[in-house]
């Protein structure tokens, strides 16, 4: 919420609607632009319509992408706060066990941030856990009782009002490196293009990544070409269209990489047979030998 409130304050006032759900994306017969329907009956015309609008997105299905798909696998997240702090250091500490996984990164020398990754919970008569948050950390602890006591200790004094439990997607690397990103001057970025489970921390940095590239790709587009001969709508609409297809050109083989680590990552934290298995590590070592090469990328400068 922090981040969001940064960046809304930067910009004119009424820029952003809140409180809009979309329902759907439709091209103007006539000039071909894109326009965002609304739940409440409105509709939001634009010359350019990059949907940021997350894993079940409504610009994908306008794409005809996909639906992503589901991971057997569920992630618990809260926050834990230590009034007389913690002696955790600032290093991230990921514990694994049979069946589940336990993540720790301390925020400052109070607060602390956790995950566990597991199987998806299910509760009494087989139906999938609600989101109750005490049931949560409850069934949660129950999951954890075999780990260490400082990783016991931290989840049940966890804040309830944090805790909160997501079933984790993906979308297929085969599926990032075949697809069409962009329609007309329509094109989607963050979750809505590639929705990867969290084993890697890289699914929001690589939303910034994007917003970068795609920043980047149109400002140059249009500054070279926007002259008085280059203002007429055709001219211009063909301009944004190839500087969409240079983003998504540019951005391609950097999700096709990192979608697939995430996805052999969350195959390996399944129940997956042992023949699966194998394959996995034995991709995981041939392909990424360098398992930090992936923060080391660097999209260049906006």
């Amino acid at each position: 919420m922090d981040l969001i409130t940064a960046l809304a304050e930067s910009l004119p006032r009424g820029t952003i609607r809140l409180g809009c759900q979309a329902l759907s994306v439709r091209l103007d017969s006539s000039t071909s632009s894109p326009s965002l329907h609304l739940q409440n009956g409105s509709s939001i015309k634009a010359k350019v319509l990059i949907g940021c609008d997350g894993t079940n997105s409504v610009v994908a299905d306008f794409l005809d992408l996909k639906p992503s798909k589901l991971f057997s696998l569920s992630e618990v997240r809260g926050f834990t706060m230590y009034p007389s702090g913690h002696n955790f250091g600032n290093q991230f500490v990921q514990v694994k066990g049979d069946k589940c996984t336990v993540g720790r990164i301390p925020i400052h020398n109070k607060l602390v941030y956790w995950f566990v990754t597991q199987k998806v919970m299910y509760g009494r008569g087989g139906l999938e856990v609600p989101k109750d948050p005490e049931l949560i950390r409850q069934l949660t602890l129950e999951a954890i009782k075999d780990f260490p006591s400082e990783m016991i200790d931290m989840i049940s004094k966890s804040d309830t009002k944090s805790l909160s439990n997501t079933r984790l997607r993906y979308r297929s690397p085969w599926d990032i490196l075949v697809r069409n990103f962009r329609k007309g001057s329509v094109t989607v970025a963050g979750d809505a293009m590639h929705t990867m489970g969290p084993f890697l921390g890289q699914g929001g940095s690589a939303g910034i990544e994007d917003s970068i590239v795609i920043a980047r790709c149109l400002a140059q587009e249009l500054a070279e070409n926007y002259d008085k001969k280059s203002r007429a709508r055709n001219i211009m609409m063909m301009k944004v269209e190839e500087a969409l297809d240079k983003y998504v050109k540019e951005r391609r083989m950097r999700l096709v990489l990192l979608s697939t680590q995430t996805y052999l990552a969350g195959l390996l934290q399944q129940d997956s047979g042992l023949i699966v298995k194998f394959v996995c590590i034995f991709l995981m070592t041939a392909l990424f030998s360098d398992m930090t090469r992936h923060t080391r990328y660097d999209c260049g400068c906006l």
